[in-house]
């Protein structure tokens, strides 16, 4: 009897120790902005993302295998606690590259008779392959440890034939739907151009069916874990809108009935609107385009939104827009280009390290404050990013100014100023000043509240202003 008290104390301290709560992830009663979770938190996700954290890839005829727990240690590094775990469908070739691009594994076994265009047996798509739903497994669980969710991406939108001016390669080639690729005389090119765009719409309904019979075996495979969202796809056309929606339902009914259910995510369509994704059933929305990237409007608390680098930049981003992300409601998240070689000498490389360390930064203030009581309020604070309850706590950013009134500014030794509006209490309040370039807290003294006040960053540069009340009892 006291073997098992101590075991069932030994697993109880490892789900505290890995932030992830008993119960997966539910949107918030009263801030949807968030999620919350098993014990009642609210759950701000964050991080980094990497293109091969599931099958293993390189842009040559070699396969690379990722060393996804050297890539995990670097997420808890930077206090990350959320990926997209991204799959490929295609065994080969991709839209931008002419070289022979491998993916590896699939969830179809390769048993032929016969060989498929890539060269390797063709795919019996009645026959799932085990290998791929084990490393899904194991990966989302060495995940779960480190107090990392997981978005389980379940198709992609680059694997279904060339997209937009990215034509070097054509990954329908490689794509198991692919009439020469199976030997269950599936065809997914309708329309016979060349491409399978037609795999994520409702076209083909033998397809569809298919499809079902793998996101079953991904739930079942996953069920029982906590830290798991599902991604339909990455970047679809915008004809896949229909299918995407019925994917979106079709995994709310499977798991009604299942011990756990966890939330779904719909991702920005490939050049296209984003009032699709406004009118999903999805749980969490992930839009794009360039509102998002610099004066983004206050996050409305319709859906949970991770606002993504990928679509945003593709490979792009920086430090600031986090700050701004955060405090108008959002869940940044960061596509990395982590360790791929042809991004090394990226002009942006520089700012990757900033916006790492500063996703790590927010998830440690979204923790220190009561972010369940915390709304987007622009109009308290003159710079227009602030999150606040009203009277007892605000979250401000003090973005830089322009370049060239930055290094004006640096000269002459003046630094940032904010006008906040604290005529809502008279009650006395802690400042604390935090340098999202230093990571450094300066605490800044105490003050009044009963009216606007103006506050000067200690430091040049870009600055963060925490504001708390000093009674207890706020909360």
């Amino acid at each position: 009897m006291r073997i098992l008290v101590r075991l069932l104390t030994i697993l109880a301290l490892g789900m505290l120790l890995t932030d992830v709560a008993a119960g997966p992830l539910r949107v918030h009663p009263s801030n949807p902005r968030y999620f919350t979770d098993g014990r009642g938190n609210t759950v701000y996700l964050t991080g980094s993302h990497y293109w091969y954290n599931l099958q293993d890839g390189e842009n040559r005829t070699e396969i690379i295998h990722f060393d996804y727990i050297a890539y995990l240690d670097f997420l808890k590094r930077y206090n990350h606690n959320f990926i997209r775990m991204w799959t490929w469908e295609q065994a080969a070739w991709a839209p931008w590259t002419k070289e022979k691009v491998l993916f590896d594994p699939l969830p179809y076994q390769r048993t032929g008779p016969g060989k498929a265009l890539d060269g390797g047996l063709k795919f019996d798509l009645t026959k799932f392959n085990q290998a791929y739903f084990d490393r899904l497994r194991s990966r989302v669980i060495a995940a779960r440890d480190r107090g990392i969710y997981v978005s389980v991406m379940l198709f992609q939108g680059w694997s279904t034939g060339m997209k937009g001016r990215f034509t070097q390669g054509n990954p329908w080639k490689g794509h198991p739907y692919n009439i020469n690729n199976n030997i269950n005389g599936i065809d997914g090119d309708v329309d016979r151009d060349g491409n399978g765009h037609e795999i994520h719409t409702l076209q083909v309904t033998k397809i569809v069916k298919l499809q079902e019979a793998y996101v079953r075996k991904v739930i079942d495979t996953l069920n029982d874990l906590e830290n798991v969202l599902y991604e339909i796809s990455n970047e679809s056309e915008a004809e896949s809108r229909d299918w995407q929606y019925y994917m979106i339902n079709f995994i709310h009914k499977y798991e009604k009935n299942k011990p756990k259910q966890h939330p779904v995510v719909m991702t920005s369509l490939f050049n296209s609107d984003n009032n699709i994704l406004f009118s999903s059933s999805a749980e969490a929305i992930s839009p794009g385009g360039r509102i998002y990237r610099d004066n983004l409007p206050a996050a409305d608390g319709r859906y949970v939104i991770l606002l993504d680098t990928d679509h945003l930049w593709g490979i792009g981003g920086n430090y600031s827009w986090v700050w701004k992300s955060f405090l108008r409601g959002f869940n940044p998240i960061f596509m990395d280009p982590y360790t791929a070689e042809e991004h090394q000498n990226h002009p942006s490389k520089s700012e990757w390290e900033l916006i790492r360390k500063n996703m790590g930064y927010t998830l440690s203030y979204a923790k220190k404050i009561n972010l369940a009581s915390m709304v987007p309020r622009g109009d308290l604070a003159s710079t227009g990013y602030c999150l606040a309850n009203e009277g007892k706590e605000y979250l401000i950013y003090l973005p830089s100014s322009n370049k060239i009134l930055h290094r004006f500014f640096q000269l002459v030794g003046m630094n940032e100023t904010v006008t906040v509006n604290l005529s809502a209490t008279s009650e006395r309040f802690n400042v604390e000043w935090f340098n999202p370039r230093t990571g450094e807290t300066i605490d800044g003294g105490t003050i009044s509240g009963g009216v606007s006040r103006s506050f000067t960053a200690p430091f040049r540069g870009d600055a963060v202003l925490y504001i708390s009340a000093i009674k207890a009892d706020n909360y």
